[in-house]
């Protein structure tokens, strides 16, 4: 196990407590600058002092409570005169330098931050349900932040320097990090961390907490996929794009099998029959790329039931489209776009990718064969997250792939605290897959299907 393993074994449900709580009184933070010379002269004297190859050997409570001891001895020996919540402050925060990522490891191991974003040393912004907001919390100074990023990128075996100042990573508990540093960085290194949600979302809390979508658009997405309908879920950066799928893809059978393709693994999904694979960057000297194209061709060899993509981006659409018109029904995937015909528009232009000279009517086609449903997710601009339109792939009118609304959410203003006001409605539009559906034995009535009702 290693050492921040060990910490966290003792230290999440304690440590969020403190990020709660920090967040509350941003005096305990330890911004001032006596503090953070205190905090680092402590922390050297402790390096000298601690016998770092031995730590590895220790328990999780033993290991924390010796720094704990050291701290204390160290301060008696320096004079300091600190109240006991700040000696509690000092000791914490020199044990996540020590174990753990510095200043920002509380906010990792809050539950109510998704995602990171460390803009400078001294300027850490944090997405908290929905929301950005500016932390109390600050790195010494450049060089401390260039150090934990130095941290985070090597605990995981990669590499950040001069000469190659961009790194993604994936740390073991499936948080996605980006550090960038000078020269492309020219405010000083920066990093970004989305957190990984242990506890996977449920249908019923985008339906019940979140008010992403309606009960009528849950039951229909349900069965849509459990009928094996081919999905396609469009929509921006921080969306719900991957949350949707991660919930879809939980309504396929446990007889089925699955094979996963991703860029960063995300996905999280319960059924025993699940086989993941993820892409692989090229190397410092540009080989050993591993494409998400070659990836779903492989995936293809592997005798799958469905496929699940975790963003189509290049030319592996053609082959997702062709294994989706092949047998393979039920695919999920998500794709960056603003609008279900844009998400259209640019699936034809990753064909495009793939040079394979397909006149604009035959690559339609190839889509509009192999698509039956285009989800919308839209992050509102008070930060919640709707599902604004769910459309049918009709077919094909002329050149032109045809569409029909099945379900919309529609603005209708902005409160006074900024909150988006609208609602959810049916279209009134009977879709033609629901024949499809009632093959698999579900049944969708009309009423859920009833343009005169509307939900907040």
């Amino acid at each position: 196990m290693s050492l921040r393993e060990k910490l966290n074994v003792v230290a999440a449900e304690a440590a969020a407590s403190s990020a709660l709580h920090l967040a509350a009184d941003p005096g305990l933070a330890g911004t001032s600058d006596a503090y953070k010379i205190l905090k680092g002269r402590l922390h050297l004297k402790l390096l000298e002092k601690f016998d770092l190859a031995s730590l590895d050997t220790l328990a999780p409570d033993a290991l924390r409570q010796e720094i704990a001891t050291m701290v204390g001895r160290l301060l008696q020996e320096d004079q300091a005169a600190v109240n006991e919540a700040e000696r509690r402050t000092l000791i914490r925060d020199i044990q996540h330098e020590m174990l753990g990522f510095g200043p920002i490891e509380l906010l990792m191991v809050d539950p109510t931050v998704s995602d990171i974003l460390v803009n400078r040393f001294d300027q850490i912004y944090v997405e908290r349900l929905g929301r950005l907001e500016l932390t109390p919390i600050t790195f010494t100074d450049e060089k401390h932040l260039l150090r934990i990023i130095d941290k985070i990128v090597s605990f995981v075996g990669r590499r950040i320097d001069e000469s190659s100042p961009m790194v993604d990573a994936r740390l073991p508990d499936g948080s996605r990090v980006n550090a960038v540093i000078p020269p492309v960085a020219l405010d000083g290194p920066m990093m970004s961390i989305r957190r990984f949600a242990h506890k996977p979302l449920k249908m019923s809390n985008l339906v019940q907490d979140l008010k992403s979508l309606t009960p009528a658009m849950a039951s229909m997405l349900e069965g849509l996929s459990k009928a094996k309908v081919n999905m396609i879920i469009s929509g921006g950066t921080g969306a719900g794009k991957t949350t949707l799928l991660n919930i879809l893809s939980g309504y396929i059978p446990e007889s089925e099998r699955v094979v996963t393709i991703e860029d960063a693994a995300e996905l999280q999904m319960q059924q025993p029959h699940v086989v993941r694979m993820e892409t692989r960057p090229m190397n410092i000297e540009g080989k050993g790329e591993i494409t998400q194209r070659a990836l779903v061709r492989n995936a293809l060899r592997m005798r799958p039931d469905r496929i699940v993509i975790g963003e189509v981006r290049g030319a592996e659409a053609v082959d997702m489209l062709q294994a989706m018109n092949t047998g393979h029904e039920g695919s999920l995937t998500t794709i960056h776009a603003n609008t279900p015909r844009d998400a259209l528009s640019r699936l034809e232009n990753m064909i495009g990718m793939a040079n394979l000279n397909l006149p604009h009517k035959a690559a339609r086609q190839q889509i509009a064969s192999a698509i039956t449903v285009v989800v919308q997710a839209l992050r509102m601009t008070d930060g919640k997250r709707k599902i604004t339109s769910i459309q049918e792939i009709t077919g094909m009118e002329g050149e032109i792939i045809s569409m029909q609304e099945i379900f919309a959410y529609r603005q209708t203003g902005v409160g006074a605290e900024g909150q988006v006001e609208g609602y959810f409605h049916a279209t009134g539009v009977r879709p033609k897959f629901t024949e499809r559906l009632r093959s698999f034995g579900v049944a969708l009535p009309d009423a859920l299907f009833d343009p005169t009702k509307q939900y907040q």
